[in-house]
């Protein structure tokens, strides 16, 4: 059993220049050996986002707040979550989501997801695909049409 210390996990910041504004995240899964779903702890700072408006065609996600509140928007949808909340978004579904921090304090969440051997990964607000195959080095960046694109990060 692997004991994953602070230490040793991949930590990503992102300042309020990112496109989904200030955030930390700490890898956990990749350090213990997890093969099958990732895991990370992200601690939003209030106006971020945890991402931009997605979909997965092959791979679930859940979410678990740790601390503070976070809004979040699937669709149509917007709900808020408070610490010791959950939400999932199952494979397939059709529906763009994301997390926003609305509040005036950093919120934490322990995101989880699958990670299948392919995936698509819909960005609907920018008509932009993902297609992720684990097996290659790179995602590959498409438009809702399969012509090459770039992502939606902008890179």
């Amino acid at each position: 059993m692997p004991i994953i210390r602070a230490h040793d996990m991949a930590v990503e910041h992102f300042g309020t220049d990112s496109p989904c504004g200030a955030s930390e995240t700490r890898w956990i899964g990749d350090p213990g050996g997890l093969t099958q779903f990732g895991a990370f702890v992200e601690v939003l700072q209030p106006g971020s986002r945890s991402s931009i408006r997605h979909w997965h065609l092959n791979e679930d996600e859940l979410v678990y707040v740790l601390s503070g509140s976070v809004t979040v928007h699937e669709g149509d949808a917007v709900s808020v979550l408070e610490a010791g909340d959950a939400a999932a978004f199952p494979a397939g579904a059709e529906k763009g989501h994301f997390l926003e921090n609305r509040s005036h304090m950093p919120s934490t969440c322990l995101s989880v997801g699958t990670r299948a051997p392919s995936d698509v990964i819909h960005y609907p607000d920018h008509a932009r695909r993902c297609i992720r195959i684990r097996a290659l080095p790179d995602d590959l960046w498409t438009d809702e049409n399969g012509k090459a694109a770039t992502s939606v990060y902008g890179d």
